[in-house]
């Protein structure tokens, strides 16, 4: 009743991956789910075998030719289930190593999985990202980060602020001060009484 009935590389789960960490990949992660006849994940016993192709664009069958040699992965002992189940997930999962494998290609993983008595298959494709390039030229010219006029500066300065000029006495001589005045004063008297005397 709770025997598997259909196969499927997990669309979600299965990707290309970095199996040490190093920032390069490494392979495909390829998670395989059983399904029994009421649709709920299940497990199987069998031997499951992977296949890498190229990817022929809008063509029925999606295979290009083969990238390498097959994988063989077992499920027939009771240390290979307990090696291969993920129980988050509910699947098998199988690292397959291609040290050649590319971000920016497209490739068709098959499988094929057979228990003795029923074979299962399926495929996936997984699409790369393209590169994305960047510009071919700089630019021939650097953005302005001041301004390249200033403000006007004054060129005047304020007009000093003038005084009237003080009027003359009946001598014709301009004081310039209070005491200037006085000493004049007394200078013109000194020289009238000089000259009175015989």
């Amino acid at each position: 009743m709770f025997a598997p009935v259909s196969m499927r590389i997990h669309p979600i789960f299965s990707s290309i991956k970095d199996f040490d960490g190093d920032g390069i990949p490494d392979g495909i992660e390829a998670l395989i789910e059983f399904q029994d006849q009421f649709g709920d994940p299940t497990k199987a016993c069998g031997t499951v075998i992977f296949e890498l192709f190229g990817q022929r664009k809008y063509y029925p069958d999606p295979r290009a030719d083969r990238l390498c040699n097959p994988w063989i992965g077992s499920l027939r002992t009771l240390q290979n289930q307990k090696e291969r189940w993920n129980s988050t997930s509910r699947t098998y999962q199988f690292q397959l190593a291609y040290p050649q494998i590319r971000l920016d290609r497209n490739y068709v993983l098959a499988a094929t999985f057979d228990t003795g008595t029923t074979r299962f298959f399926d495929r996936i494709v997984f699409e790369g990202t393209p590169k994305t390039k960047g510009p071919t030229s700089k630019p021939t010219t650097e953005p302005t980060t001041e301004p390249t006029t200033q403000p006007d500066q004054a060129t005047t300065e304020p007009a000093a602020t003038s005084e009237p000029a003080p009027a003359s006495d009946s001598t014709g001589i301009t004081p310039s001060s209070t005491q200037g005045t006085a000493a004049q004063g007394a200078a013109l008297k000194g020289a009238a009484g000089a000259t009175s005397q015989p």
